[in-house]
């Protein structure tokens, strides 16, 4: 049998640190964090909406 081995290069080699959701991810300022985590500790990680 194969071993699996980590994806290197592309959109399926980073995730969310999370919960590991490889889609929709915010890698500026080193988040690693998709969009829907974002949204839920933004506040705590200093993020304001500004209207």
């Amino acid at each position: 049998m194969k071993k699996e081995r980590t994806k290197v290069f592309g959109r399926g080699a980073n995730e969310c640190r999370r919960c590991g959701r490889r889609r929709g991810l915010i890698r500026m300022y080193g988040l690693y964090l998709c969009r829907q985590c974002f949204r839920e500790v933004a506040s705590e990680l200093g993020f304001k909406k500004y209207w």
